[in-house]
């Protein structure tokens, strides 16, 4: 059976008034040509499709447990439903999840004409810009994935290694020694420094220093008004859109005129960070960045890069302190300079305690998917926790076992902390050695306790899943 939507496509949020406009080539059309906006389950039956189950409370309050217990709610769903199910949201539509890898396969290696996941991604558009490789869709999107990808792919990452080394030594530097912290504090402050240094290559330490303040209030402010657009209005000085707009305005500046120093510099070409790299790039037809894409891609790499770094890292710490068998292993075997356990443990970390939940496509046609009808506009959404924790995929789910990864590790749709298919995260080898380059210092240098052993919640901040009291530890010795 054919189902069809007699509604027009209709386009995206439109661009926000504050921001500047876009300009050079390659820029991105707002709202994406062809996009459709979400629909709700209700919609979706008046026009014969066939979703499947999912819980019956109000779309208000299905959003309010997804943004307060996002992780409740999933393994609720799944244990009822089975591992494919619908959730629907006030303004956001209806979500498909799944939690099968064959259906994973599916979505990862489908049309992406007809699986959007920029069309999906577009309530990050306040935050990361419209020019952001998690926005763009079709061609817009392989050009400038051609583009972004080889600074941090490949031979290349590995000239960052110093610049890694370097932030995680000064970090551990200033720790007092017998004197509780929160280790993720601790590890975004880390993160943030390797991306401003090997991403921009920031010099200026008045100008370091203020950017660390910036970015992560700026995130902070993000999350409530990228998931309500009703707070997306200017009701006065006090409103949270106004004191976000005041914060993204500032962080443009710096970026902009890092952006136009560098592009000025006769000395560019002899320059290893990334933004050098990018401005160098060229497609097919000899075009590059545009100054605003480059600010795109610059602020989504720094906020999303540095926090999922940091909450990976503060996950397979808390974990690693909760095994002392597993530390003991990591330990002799990074002095005895073998890597292969330490990627097991990082590998093993984003299985066990995934920094994203989830991610999406929306359908642009109407879709048959796992024996149901989908109509254009709903989001069809593997879900990275649940099929994590399949028991038949990984024996004993819920224990800490990096020997999991040292034969080889299970298929590419059984283990997908960065996404899959043609939108896996570009940053994803970069993310990698950050964490074990991070993981071999503390291993190293240090000898950490928690300062509290309840078990830690996975709790949502933006859009990943941070531990509920931030792997609070107390450093007992340092060397």
């Amino acid at each position: 059976m054919t189902v069809t939507d007699p509604r027009p496509s209709v386009g995206l949020r439109p661009p926000d008034p504050t921001r500047p406009a876009s300009a050079g080539e390659g820029e991105a059309v707002w709202p994406p040509p062809g996009a459709v906006r979400p629909i709700s389950p209700r919609r979706a039956e008046r026009i014969g499709a066939s979703l499947p189950p999912g819980p019956r409370l109000p779309a208000t309050a299905q959003a309010l447990v997804w943004l307060f217990r996002q992780p409740e709610l999933l393994d609720a769903c799944a244990r009822r439903f089975g591992s494919v199910f619908t959730l629907q949201f006030a303004q956001q539509g209806t979500y498909v999840c799944v939690g099968d890898p064959g259906l994973v396969r599916e979505v990862f290696t489908g049309d992406p004409e007809r699986l959007r996941a920029g069309a999906n991604n577009a309530v990050m558009e306040p935050l990361f810009g419209s020019g952001s490789l998690l926005l763009l869709d079709g061609a817009a999107h392989l050009r400038e994935r051609r583009l972004v990808l080889p600074p941090l792919h490949g031979s290349r990452i590995a000239t960052y290694t110093k610049a890694i080394r370097s932030a995680a030594h000064r970090e551990i530097d200033s720790w007092p020694v017998e004197t509780p912290l929160r280790l993720h504090d601790r590890m975004q402050r880390v993160t943030f420094d390797v991306l401003l240094r090997a991403l921009m290559g920031i010099e200026d330490e008045a100008l370091f220093a203020r950017l660390l303040e910036l970015f992560p209030a700026l995130f902070a402010k993000a999350g409530a008004v990228m998931m309500i657009q009703a707070l997306q209005r200017d009701f006065g000085p006090l409103t949270p859109w106004r004191r976000f707009v005041r914060l993204r305005r500032e962080v443009d500046e710096h970026v902009y005129a890092q952006i136009r120093a560098r592009r000025a510099d006769p000395h560019r070409s002899e320059r290893k960070d990334v933004l050098s790299l990018l401005l160098t790039a060229r497609d097919e037809d000899g075009n590059g960045l545009s100054d605003r894409h480059l600010r795109d891609e610059l602020v989504t790499f720094l906020i999303a890069g540095h926090e999922t770094t940091a909450t990976g890292l503060a996950w397979a710490v808390d974990l690693l302190l909760r095994n002392p068998r597993v530390l003991a292993r990591l330990r002799e075997e990074v002095e005895g300079g073998d890597d292969t356990y330490l990627d097991a443990v990082v590998k093993e970390a984003l299985r066990l305690r995934p920094v994203v939940a989830n991610v999406g496509r929306r359908v642009q046609e109407p879709t048959e998917f796992a024996g149901h009808r989908i109509p254009a506009g709903v989001a069809v959404i593997p879900v990275i926790s649940l099929i994590h924790r399949d028991a038949n995929l990984f024996p004993e789910p819920e224990a800490f076992r990096p020997e999991r990864f040292l034969d080889g590790g299970p298929s590419n749709y059984s283990w997908i902390p960065f996404g899959g298919g043609t939108r896996r995260c570009p940053g994803a080898a970069f993310a990698a050695l950050e964490m074990r380059e991070v993981l071999r210092a503390l291993v190293r240098r240090t000898s950490l306790r928690l300062t509290d052993c309840r078990a830690q919640r996975a709790v949502r901040r933006g859009v990943t899943l941070v531990p509920s009291r931030g792997t609070p530890v107390s450093v007992d010795a340092k060397s």
